[in-house]
């Protein structure tokens, strides 16, 4: 337990989900890809063991106190599985290199079996390193992971250009791959599930940045309900997160049925508590790079204060969160700052004269 808190992460998310009081608010900085700087390792040796992934969080809380650790399954793991070649960069997150599917007519070539725990190696390292970091830590704090979304492991095997070409000229089969996917989820989901994890969900290529509502209620939400549901007949709990804009589609996004829903920064905490407040635990915003990456540690300060300020009497409650994963050479000391600000302004009980 971090020195300045009077609770384990446990017991505030029991407290929270609960009705009970805490010591002070659940606070989650997404460190993720950044993590293996906590530990000193480059992003390829973070990524190179599992043992590695699960030191890099434990280094995290450690110093940090997060209320969440979070194992990197990322958003290209279903590509890699079935075909797509991935580089392998020293401190950055591998990018796509050539697609598993050039043709879209070519999807029902696509193997199911290779996306099964046993046939994928990757998959394999991530669930082992969910078991390292939970026996090491999971008496203290909840571990997550952090992973595709169907619309997006549907551009992590067919280019995204094409992808979204595909919604107006090859719908049909377009279905057909996301159906795929959100097949191969399901049992990938599981195996995190029955690891211990929880899901965080993230499917950015569904961000309104880039489809318009019609194209998310037509090729995205039906396969977020049907994945959701899997998800708790298995037993999990999922956090629901789509980066960018999502203004127009946070009500739709909770029709999904998540369990929370995690907001960019670029959709505006006052209105998505407005909006869906009463119906979900709301996460979010702080931004990750002109606040968390490029800021000082006084914006870091009054970032953290804004949203509180913003969503702390959000109805079934409020979670502060950075607006995405913190990528690249984040200054720790903004982190630090992050949750440093969450124990000032969000102690509890929490007090409006604190933060206005």
């Amino acid at each position: 337990m971090h020195k300045d808190d009077q609770m384990t992460p446990n017991e505030r998310l029991d407290a929270f989900m609960t009705g009970k009081p805490m010591d002070r608010m659940l606070s989650i900085p997404v460190v993720v890809s950044m993590s293996g700087q906590a530990a000193g390792m480059t992003h390829k040796e973070k990524r190179s063991s599992a043992l590695n992934e699960a030191n890099a969080q434990v280094a995290c809380y450690e110093r940090f106190g997060n209320d969440l650790t979070i194992i990197d399954y990322g958003l290209h793991g279903v590509g890699a599985a079935v075909g797509s070649v991935m580089n392998d960069p020293e401190d950055d997150v591998p990018a796509i290199m050539k697609y598993a599917l050039e043709d879209l007519k070519d999807v029902d070539q696509l193997e199911m079996s290779r996306l099964e725990l046993k046939n994928d190696k990757k998959l394999q390292l991530h669930i082992e390193a969910t078991k390292i970091l939970i026996d090491k830590v999971g008496h203290e704090v909840p571990t997550g992971v952090l992973i595709t979304g169907p619309f997006t492991a549907a551009s992590s095997i067919y280019k995204v250009e094409n992808l979204l070409r595909a919604t107006r000229k090859d719908p049909e089969k377009l279905h057909e791959l996301i159906q795929f996917c959100t097949e191969g989820l399901k049992k990938i989901y599981r195996e995190f599930i029955k690891a211990g994890a929880m899901i965080l969900m993230c499917d950015p290529i569904a961000s309104g940045t880039i489809l318009h509502r019609k194209q998310y209620l037509d090729f995205v939400l039906p396969y977020t309900i049907d994945l959701i549901n899997d998800i708790h007949d298995a037993g999990g709990m999922v956090c629901y997160h789509i980066c960018g804009d999502t203004t127009a589609i946070v009500g739709d996004m909770v029709t999904s049925g998540c369990d929370m829903l995690s907001i960019d920064n670029r959709v505006d905490l006052a209105y998505t508590k407005e909006m869906v407040g009463d119906q979900v635990p709301i996460l979010g915003n702080v931004d990750p790079v002109e606040i968390l990456y490029l800021g000082t540690r006084k914006d870091v300060d009054s970032a953290v204060k804004t949203c509180i300020q913003k969503a702390y009497d959000s109805p079934k409650g409020y979670i502060l969160a950075s607006g995405c994963d913190l990528n690249g050479k984040v200054p720790l000391e903004n982190i630090d700052q992050f949750m440093a600000s969450a124990r000032k302004y969000g102690k509890w009980p929490l007090d409006p004269k604190n933060f206005r």
